[in-house]
Order: structure tokens, then C-alpha cells, then sequence
């Protein structure tokens, strides 16, 4: 009768699998709904402890969060729409920069065959693209309004995003509860505490890496805007997006600063700043972002977080970039899991003590003489 039930487990599993690549269109506002109201249940339950009622709760938190995104984009649109108008307009001269200075320095100072690089080709596409356009905004309308059908669709998820959030926020303990009490008896401890296990590493990773991203996006923006540098929001907002995976954002950040910096100001002192910047950026999430944030419950390797979003996105596209971190945290608690059953299972063996180690060194030494 077990083998039975595993099997129903296993042909649930295929089932769910099916379901979700075929209906990955139309998966996304859900999956984004789910993971704000995962982000905001804590948030909810201190509001509960307070006296107020779960639905008053989510009131409050929605509006605090709404107001939030609408001051922030208020703010940074524009602005973000001004550094990429002029990081549109400096691309040509950047790249004729790269190919009659660069190329032919590293040319004479490395002995490397670099002028067969085509850049001017490059450039001349990247003048007609970028010209058709006057704006990303207006990229962005164009592209959606090809078709009725997406824009009506675009506009559907939209709405219901926020919708399906509220929803999944109000009821969320209803919801665990409910998934619990599924659970076979026999089972339902070890379940339990695997989940618990689950929860604590994505949510660490969840809200306190997002959190950090935010932190160091902010921080790179504002040294950055310090040194001078014309891009510096769009820089540190990249570097920020890019911080999702340790390390990353800032080998990007500082790639794309160094550029922009030779570039805009081609002097020494300006390239100096801009490693100054990042060096303390990364300090500051070393010693104090990530300890007071994320902690050290996470246990995901960076390799592993950027295995887990290529292979996300190469088998489901958007909504496997969204599965992909979840899965990737279950996954590794299942795998610590099966680990310490291994080690205490006979398959393993019993371990050595430090005796039985000198013994057995002794007895291979006596066996060679």
C-alpha cells in the first residue's frame, strides 16, 4: 500500500509539472501574487498581534506598500527615462571611443590582433535601432499595442496581481493550515518540520536578499552620483537587480562603471573613485547588510542560484524564473535531509574516531614494509 501511495505522489508531481508548462502564460500574475503575499504574511501576523483583524491588517499593509511603489516610481521614472536617453544618445561615440582608442592601445601595448572587430558595423546598427525610438516608454506602448489581444492581456495581469495578492494575503494561515491537515498522519511531523526548514532558508533568502539588493542599489547610486557620473542611478540600479546572486552585482557594477567613468571623464582619479565606491559597498553588505538581513540560515551557493535561474528559464521562461529559487530552497533542504539519513543509515558505515584512523594508517604501513 505505500509503494501505492508513492506512486500517486510521484504522478501528482508529473501532473503539476504538465500543468505548469502548459499554462506558464497565464501562471505569472498568480506566481507574483503568491511570493508578495509569502513577503507580507509576517508583516500581517505583527499587525494580528497588535489587535487588529486580518483583513484590516492587509488593508494597512497594501496601502503602505502601494504608496510606497507609487512615490518610488514617481521619482525614478523620469529619471531613469533621462539616463537612458543618454546612455542612447552616447553609445555611437562610446563604441567609436572603444574602436579608434582602445582597440589600438591594446593593440600596441599587448601585441594582440584586435582591429579586425567590426565595431563600426555595431555602431551603424545601434544608430539606426536606437533612432527609431525616442523613448523607452514609447518603445514599450508600441510593442504592447501590436496586438489588442496583449495589450488586454498585459492589462489583465496587471490587475490582477494586486488582486490575487490580497486575496492569498488574507487567507494565508487558512491556506497553510488547510495544506497541513492534508498531510498523512504518519507523515505529518517530518513534513512539517521540512517545511519549517523550507521556510526559514527561502524566506532569509527572500526578504533579506531583497532587502540587500535594495540596499546596495541605493548605495552604489549615491557614490556613484557622488563621484559625478552621469549614469549613476542606471548603474546602481542594475548593480542592485544583479545582487540577487552574491557577487554578481558587484563585478557588473563595477564593469559598467569603469567604462562609463573612462569614457565621461578619462582621467585616473575618477576610475579610483568609482573602486573606492564599490569597495565600500562591499564592505558594507559583508559586514553589516548581509549578516543583519539575510544571516547565515540561507545555505545556497552562489553556483547553485545561477544554475537554478538559467535552468528556471530555459525550461518554463518567466514563470520558471519565478519557481526557480523555491524550488532551489526545497530542493536543498530535501538534499541536507536525505544526507544526515544517509550518514546515520548502515549504508554508510559507522564512522572512524581518531583511533581506528591511526590503526589503519599503522596496518597499510606495516602491509607496504
Amino acid at each position: 500500500m505505500t509503494s501505492d501511495y508513492r506512486w500517486y505522489w510521484a504522478a501528482g508531481f508529473v501532473l503539476l509539472m504538465t500543468l505548469v508548462y502548459f499554462l506558464q502564460p497565464i501562471l505569472s500574475p498568480f506566481l507574483i501574487g503568491m511570493l508578495l503575499a509569502y513577503l507580507g504574511d509576517p508583516l500581517v501576523d505583527r499587525l494580528e498581534t497588535h489587535g487588529l483583524s486580518r483583513t484590516l491588517g492587509v488593508v494597512v499593509v497594501f496601502a503602505v506598500a502601494s504608496s510606497i511603489l507609487v512615490i518610488a516610481l514617481i521619482i525614478l521614472i523620469p529619471m531613469l527615462g533621462h539616463q537612458i536617453e543618454t546612455l542612447r544618445e552616447n553609445v555611437p561615440a562610446m563604441i567609436d571611443w572603444f574602436h579608434n582608442r582602445a582597440l589600438p592601445w591594446v593593440e600596441a601595448k599587448l601585441g594582440i590582433a584586435v582591429s579586425e572587430f567590426r565595431l563600426d558595423a555595431v555602431r551603424e546598427g545601434l544608430k539606426e535601432h536606437l533612432g527609431q525610438t525616442t523613448s523607452v516608454v514609447a518603445a514599450v506602448i508600441a510593442k504592447a499595442t501590436k496586438s489588442t489581444m496583449a495589450l488586454m492581456t498585459l492589462a489583465a495581469n496587471l490587475v490582477m496581481i494586486p488582486v490575487v495578492s490580497f486575496y492569498l494575503l488574507r487567507d494565508w494561515d487558512l491556506i497553510v493550515a488547510r495544506c497541513r491537515d492534508m498531510i498523512p498522519r504518519h507523515h505529518e511531523p517530518l513534513v512539517a518540520k521540512l517545511m519549517h526548514d523550507c521556510d526559514e532558508v527561502l524566506g532569509a533568502f527572500i526578504r533579506g536578499q531583497l532587502l540587500v539588493m535594495g540596499c546596495l542599489g541605493v548605495i552604489y547610486w549615491l557614490g556613484l552620483w557622488m563621484v559625478g557620473l552621469e549614469l549613476a542611478l542606471l548603474i546602481g540600479l542594475l548593480a542592485g537587480l544583479a545582487s540577487i546572486v552574491p557577487y554578481l552585482g558587484f563585478f557588473v557594477g563595477i564593469v559598467a562603471a569603469l567604462l562609463a567613468a573612462v569614457f565621461q571623464f578619462g582621467d585616473l582619479f575618477h576610475l579610483i573613485a568609482v573602486v573606492a565606491v564599490f569597495s565600500v559597498g562591499q564592505m558594507i553588505e559583508g559586514m553589516v547588510l548581509t549578516p543583519l538581513l539575510v544571516g547565515d540560515r540561507i545555505g545556497l551557493h552562489p553556483v547553485a542560484v545561477i544554475f537554478a535561474i538559467l535552468a528556471g528559464g530555459q525550461l518554463f521562461g518567466f514563470v520558471g524564473i519565478l519557481l526557480a529559487l523555491p524550488l532551489a530552497a526545497v530542493i536543498m533542504v530535501l538534499l541536507r535531509y536525505f544526507y544526515q539519513r544517509y550518514r546515520e543509515s548502515a549504508a554508510y558505515g559507522k564512522p572512524l574516531v581518531a583511533a581506528d584512523v591511526n590503526d589503519a594508517v599503522e596496518s597499510n604501513e606495516v602491509e607496504e614494509k
